[in-house]
Protein backbone atom coordinates (compact mmCIF):
# COMPACT_ATOMS: atom_id res chain seq x y z
CA UNK A 1 0.00 0.00 0.00
CA UNK A 2 1.35 3.53 -0.72
CA UNK A 3 0.78 6.39 0.95
CA UNK A 4 0.13 9.85 0.51
CA UNK A 5 0.67 12.58 3.13
CA UNK A 6 -0.86 15.93 2.12
CA UNK A 7 -1.65 19.29 4.14
CA UNK A 8 -5.12 19.93 4.27
CA UNK A 9 -6.78 22.10 2.05
CA UNK A 10 -9.88 24.84 1.64
CA UNK A 11 -11.83 22.03 -0.19
CA UNK A 12 -15.42 21.21 1.48
CA UNK A 13 -15.39 17.75 0.70
CA UNK A 14 -11.42 17.00 1.80
CA UNK A 15 -12.60 18.61 5.15
CA UNK A 16 -16.05 16.63 5.91
CA UNK A 17 -13.63 13.90 5.21
CA UNK A 18 -11.05 14.51 7.99
CA UNK A 19 -13.85 16.04 10.52
CA UNK A 20 -15.81 12.37 9.72
CA UNK A 21 -12.56 10.49 10.62
CA UNK A 22 -11.52 12.57 13.32
CA UNK A 23 -14.87 12.02 15.06
CA UNK A 24 -15.04 8.43 14.48
CA UNK A 25 -11.20 7.98 16.48
CA UNK A 26 -12.18 10.20 18.80
CA UNK A 27 -15.21 7.83 19.82
CA UNK A 28 -13.04 4.60 19.11
CA UNK A 29 -10.57 6.12 21.65
CA UNK A 30 -12.21 8.34 23.77
CA UNK A 31 -16.05 6.53 23.69
CA UNK A 32 -17.40 9.76 23.35
CA UNK A 33 -19.38 11.88 20.60
CA UNK A 34 -18.59 15.48 19.71
CA UNK A 35 -18.31 17.66 23.09
CA UNK A 36 -18.69 21.47 21.99
CA UNK A 37 -15.59 22.96 24.65
CA UNK A 38 -13.22 20.15 23.31
CA UNK A 39 -13.75 20.25 19.47
CA UNK A 40 -14.31 23.47 18.25
CA UNK A 41 -11.04 23.11 15.97
CA UNK A 42 -12.11 20.20 14.53
CA UNK A 43 -15.81 21.54 13.78
CA UNK A 44 -13.71 25.10 13.09
CA UNK A 45 -11.14 23.54 11.05
CA UNK A 46 -10.15 26.22 8.17
CA UNK A 47 -10.19 28.55 11.25
CA UNK A 48 -7.69 27.01 13.33
CA UNK A 49 -5.60 25.15 11.02
CA UNK A 50 -5.83 26.20 7.03
CA UNK A 51 -6.11 29.44 7.15
CA UNK A 52 -3.83 30.82 9.67
CA UNK A 53 -0.39 30.93 7.97
CA UNK A 54 1.52 29.50 11.19
CA UNK A 55 -0.92 26.70 11.40
CA UNK A 56 -1.02 23.39 9.24
CA UNK A 57 -2.97 20.10 9.68
CA UNK A 58 -1.54 16.90 7.68
CA UNK A 59 -3.84 14.08 6.61
CA UNK A 60 -2.42 10.58 5.10
CA UNK A 61 -4.35 8.82 2.83
CA UNK A 62 -4.02 5.10 1.01
CA UNK A 63 -2.99 6.50 -2.51
CA UNK A 64 -4.92 3.67 -4.05
CA UNK A 65 -8.25 4.32 -2.42
CA UNK A 66 -7.97 7.83 -0.78
CA UNK A 67 -9.19 6.37 2.38
CA UNK A 68 -7.60 8.56 5.74
CA UNK A 69 -5.48 6.39 7.72
CA UNK A 70 -4.08 9.03 9.94
CA UNK A 71 -3.98 13.50 10.37
CA UNK A 72 -2.00 15.78 12.91
CA UNK A 73 -2.54 19.32 13.12
CA UNK A 74 0.19 21.97 14.70
CA UNK A 75 -1.06 25.21 15.89
CA UNK A 76 0.24 28.23 17.88
CA UNK A 77 -0.09 27.59 21.39
CA UNK A 78 -3.58 28.93 22.33
CA UNK A 79 -4.09 27.23 25.65
CA UNK A 80 -4.37 30.09 29.35
CA UNK A 81 -3.55 27.15 31.63
CA UNK A 82 -2.01 29.06 34.49
CA UNK A 83 0.53 27.08 35.57
CA UNK A 84 2.19 27.15 31.68
CA UNK A 85 1.64 31.15 31.41
CA UNK A 86 5.59 32.26 31.88
CA UNK A 87 6.42 28.85 29.32
CA UNK A 88 4.86 29.34 26.44
CA UNK A 89 3.37 31.96 24.18
CA UNK A 90 1.71 31.85 20.85
CA UNK A 91 4.52 33.47 19.03
CA UNK A 92 7.45 30.45 20.16
CA UNK A 93 5.14 27.44 20.99
CA UNK A 94 3.65 25.57 18.65
CA UNK A 95 1.25 22.86 19.35
CA UNK A 96 0.31 19.05 18.37
CA UNK A 97 -3.43 18.42 18.04
CA UNK A 98 -5.60 15.32 16.60
CA UNK A 99 -2.44 13.02 16.06
CA UNK A 100 -4.89 9.80 15.32
CA UNK A 101 -3.48 6.65 13.23
CA UNK A 102 -6.47 3.96 12.33
CA UNK A 103 -5.73 0.67 13.71
CA UNK A 104 -4.70 -1.01 10.88
CA UNK A 105 -1.84 1.03 10.34
CA UNK A 106 -0.56 1.34 13.55
CA UNK A 107 3.10 0.13 13.93
CA UNK A 108 4.30 1.10 11.38
CA UNK A 109 6.14 4.38 11.90
CA UNK A 110 3.08 6.39 10.67
CA UNK A 111 2.75 8.19 13.88
CA UNK A 112 6.37 8.84 14.39
CA UNK A 113 6.06 10.09 10.03
CA UNK A 114 2.98 12.58 10.90
CA UNK A 115 4.88 14.18 14.02
CA UNK A 116 8.28 14.33 12.18
CA UNK A 117 6.53 16.17 9.24
CA UNK A 118 4.38 18.51 11.48
CA UNK A 119 7.57 18.86 13.68
CA UNK A 120 9.19 20.53 10.06
CA UNK A 121 6.63 22.62 9.84
CA UNK A 122 6.82 24.14 13.06
CA UNK A 123 10.35 24.88 12.25
CA UNK A 124 10.06 26.22 9.15
CA UNK A 125 7.76 29.00 10.75
CA UNK A 126 10.03 29.50 13.50
CA UNK A 127 8.55 28.41 16.42
CA UNK A 128 11.01 27.25 19.39
CA UNK A 129 9.06 24.51 21.18
CA UNK A 130 6.03 21.89 21.00
CA UNK A 131 3.40 21.36 23.39
CA UNK A 132 1.10 19.00 23.83
CA UNK A 133 -1.40 17.06 26.19
CA UNK A 134 -1.93 13.61 25.85
CA UNK A 135 -3.66 10.77 28.39
CA UNK A 136 -1.89 8.42 30.40
CA UNK A 137 -4.90 5.70 29.37
CA UNK A 138 -4.49 5.87 25.71
CA UNK A 139 -2.13 2.78 25.18
CA UNK A 140 1.14 4.00 24.38
CA UNK A 141 0.66 7.75 24.27
CA UNK A 142 3.43 8.48 26.52
CA UNK A 143 5.92 6.14 25.50
CA UNK A 144 5.68 7.63 21.89
CA UNK A 145 5.68 10.78 22.92
CA UNK A 146 9.19 10.84 25.06
CA UNK A 147 10.12 8.40 22.05
CA UNK A 148 9.96 11.53 19.90
CA UNK A 149 11.97 14.04 22.50
CA UNK A 150 9.03 15.24 24.56
CA UNK A 151 9.33 15.91 28.65
CA UNK A 152 6.54 15.69 30.80
CA UNK A 153 5.78 19.35 32.42
CA UNK A 154 3.18 18.25 34.37
CA UNK A 155 0.84 15.39 35.55
CA UNK A 156 -2.39 16.89 36.00
CA UNK A 157 -3.46 13.74 38.12
CA UNK A 158 -7.12 14.42 37.07
CA UNK A 159 -9.79 12.24 35.99
CA UNK A 160 -8.99 12.63 32.68
CA UNK A 161 -5.60 11.29 32.99
CA UNK A 162 -4.14 14.11 31.27
CA UNK A 163 -0.50 14.92 30.96
CA UNK A 164 1.36 17.87 29.71
CA UNK A 165 4.12 17.51 27.66
CA UNK A 166 6.99 19.86 25.60
CA UNK A 167 9.59 19.58 23.25
CA UNK A 168 12.66 21.93 22.13
CA UNK A 169 12.48 21.94 18.25
CA UNK A 170 15.78 21.19 16.96
CA UNK A 171 16.73 23.44 14.31
CA UNK A 172 18.58 21.36 12.05
CA UNK A 173 18.77 22.69 8.23
CA UNK A 174 15.91 20.26 6.06
CA UNK A 175 15.18 21.27 2.27
CA UNK A 176 12.28 23.32 1.57
CA UNK A 177 8.96 21.31 2.78
CA UNK A 178 6.74 19.83 0.02
CA UNK A 179 3.13 20.01 0.16
CA UNK A 180 2.87 15.96 -0.81
CA UNK A 181 4.51 13.17 0.65
CA UNK A 182 4.28 9.95 -0.40
CA UNK A 183 5.35 6.29 1.31
CA UNK A 184 5.20 2.82 0.79
CA UNK A 185 3.79 1.06 4.10
CA UNK A 186 3.65 -3.04 4.02
CA UNK A 187 1.13 -3.93 6.57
Amino acid sequence: MNVIIQELSNDSQQIENVQDFLFKMIKMEFGYDYVPEWHQDIVNIEDFYVNPKRNNFFVAYIEETGEIIATIGIRAYDKDFPQFRHLYSKDTTSSIWRLFVDRRCRRCGMASKMFSIAENFAKQVNYNDIYLHTHKNLDGAIKFWTKMGFVVALDAEDELQTVHMDKQIQKLDISAQATDFRYAVKL
